[in-house]
C-alpha cells in the first residue's frame, strides 16, 4: 500500500514532474480557497470568481511564482471554459425569460454594440493596443450566472426589474458568443462562416427539437434508474454532447465556445423538468466544483499584474469600467416606462456587470495576438471591479425608497 509520500515520485514516474504536480496542486488548493475565502466573513459576501483571480495571481508569475500553467492546468482550464459557456447556455433556458424580454434585451443589446463600437474606433485612434471591434463586444457583455444568485438573494427575480436584468443578461451571454464565433474565425472567410453558422444553427435547432419531442420511455426509465446509481447516464450523455458539439463548432472553424453554450442550450432544453433538474445539479458539481474555478485561476495566472498597477495601467482600467457602464446602461433606457427612473438606473448598473465573458473573449483575443497583455490586465481587472461595486449599488438602488420618491 503506498503512503501518502509515495505519490509524488509516483506521479513523476507517469510522465509528470514534480513541479507540474505541485502547480496542480495549487490550482486547486486555489480553487478551494476562493469559495471559503469568498464566504470568509458572515456579511460581506465577495464574488467567488474575483478571488479565484487574485488567488491565481497570487501563486502565479507575478507575485509567488510557485505555480505555472504546463500543459496538463491548461487542458484543464480550457475544459473550465468549455463548460463555463456551457453552463451560460443551461441559465437561458433555466429561467425561463418571457420572450418580450429576450426581444427588448436583444434590441438593448444592439444598442450597445453600436455604443460600444464607437468607443472602440475611439480607444484604436487614441492608440490602445486591441482590435477595436473585439473591445466592443467585450464592453457589451453582462454576467448574468453572477447575477442571479444576487437577484434572488434580494428577492428581485420574480419582480419586473428582476425579468428586465434576466433579459439584459441573456442577450449580453447569447450574441457576445455568436458574434465572436463568427469574426474571431477566418478559416474559410466571413461569408463561408456565415453559411456554416447558419448550418451549425439547424443542427442545433434539430437537436433542441429532439431533447424536447423524442423521449422514447425505455430511455426515459433508464435516465431515471441511473439518477441515483453509477450508471449516471444522464450526466454522461450530457458530457458526450458537449465534447461533440465543441468537437463539430472547431472542425467548422468556429471558436468551440460556440459548440460549447450550444450543447448547454440543448441539454437545458432536455434538462427542462423535476428529473432533470437532479442531473443539473450533478453536472453543476462537475463544472463549478472542478473544471470553471481552474480556469479563473488560470486567468489569474497569466494575468499581466505589472501592466495593470502602472498609471496607465490603472487609468485605463478606469475608463473600462465607465465605459461599461455608459455601453450597458444605455440600453436600459428601453425599461424606463415600465421601471421608473430608480430602477432603471439600477438595471443599468446590474447589466454593466461584466466579467466571466470579458476573460473568455479577451483570452481569445490574447490567443490571436489582438489584445496585449497590457490592454488584457485593463479590461479584466474593469471586469474585476464591477462584478465588486456594480451589483451592490444596483441592489441598494432598487431596494431603497420607491418610485414616488423619483
Amino acid at each position: 500500500m503506498l503512503a501518502i509520500g509515495d505519490w509524488v515520485p509516483r506521479l513523476v514516474a507517469a510522465d509528470l514532474t514534480r513541479d507540474e504536480a505541485q502547480s496542480l496542486v495549487l490550482v486547486f488548493l486555489a480553487s478551494t480557497l476562493g469559495a471559503v475565502l469568498s464566504r470568509w466573513h458572515l456579511r460581506l459576501v465577495l464574488p467567488t470568481v474575483v478571488v479565484e483571480i487574485v488567488l491565481g495571481i497570487i501563486i502565479g508569475p507575478a507575485v509567488l511564482g510557485i505555480a505555472e500553467v504546463d500543459v496538463y492546468v491548461a487542458f484543464l482550464s480550457d475544459f473550465g471554459l468549455a463548460l463555463l459557456f456551457f453552463f451560460a447556455g443551461v441559465e437561458i433556458i433555466e429561467h425561463h425569460v418571457p420572450r418580450g424580454a429576450l426581444r427588448r434585451g436583444t434590441v438593448g443589446w444592439g444598442i450597445s454594440l453600436a455604443i460600444g463600437l464607437a468607443m472602440g474606433l475611439a480607444l484604436d485612434a487614441a492608440g490602445v493596443d486591441a482590435v477595436w471591434w473585439i473591445l466592443a463586444v467585450a464592453l457589451a457583455t453582462t454576467a448574468l450566472g453572477t447575477l442571479v444568485p444576487i437577484l434572488s438573494d434580494a428577492k428581485l427575480l420574480p419582480t419586473e426589474l428582476g425579468r428586465a436584468v434576466l433579459g439584459t443578461g441573456v442577450a449580453g451571454e447569447f450574441w457576445p458568443i455568436i458574434f465572436i464565433s463568427v469574426f474571431l474565425t477566418s478559416v474559410y472567410g466571413a461569408e463561408t462562416e456565415v453559411v456554416l453558422l447558419v448550418g451549425f444553427g439547424l443542427l442545433i435547432a434539430g437537436a433542441s427539437r429532439v431533447a424536447l419531442q423524442a423521449r422514447p420511455p425505455r430511455l426515459l426509465r433508464i435516465l431515471q434508474d441511473t439518477l441515483h446509481t453509477t450508471g449516471q447516464v444522464g450526466v454522461r450523455a450530457s458530457v458526450f454532447l458537449l465534447a461533440l458539439l465543441v468537437f463539430l463548432a472547431a472542425d467548422a472553424g468556429f471558436e468551440f465556445v460556440l459548440g460549447a453554450f450550444a450543447a448547454g442550450i440543448v441539454v437545458g432544453l432536455a434538462l427542462d423538468s423535476p428529473e432533470g433538474k437532479i442531473v443539473r445539479m450533478r453536472l453543476e458539481g462537475i463544472g463549478f466544483g472542478f473544471l470553471v474555478p481552474v480556469y479563473f485561476v488560470v486567468t489569474g495566472m497569466n494575468f499581466d499584474l505589472d501592466s495593470l498597477l502602472t498609471t496607465e495601467g490603472l487609468l485605463l482600467a478606469a475608463l473600462f469600467l465607465v465605459l461599461l457602464l455608459i455601453s450597458r446602461g444605455a440600453s436600459a433606457l428601453l425599461w424606463l416606462r415600465e421601471l421608473g427612473p430608480r430602477r432603471t438606473a439600477s438595471l443599468a448598473l446590474f447589466g454593466a456587470t461584466g466579467l466571466p465573458l470579458i476573460v473568455a473573449i479577451v483570452g481569445i483575443g490574447q490567443k490571436r495576438g489582438d489584445v496585449s497583455d497590457a490592454v488584457a490586465a485593463s479590461l479584466i481587472g474593469a471586469g474585476m471591479i464591477s462584478v465588486l461595486i456594480y451589483p451592490f449599488v444596483a441592489t441598494r438602488v432598487a431596494t431603497t425608497g420607491s418610485e414616488d420618491d423619483d
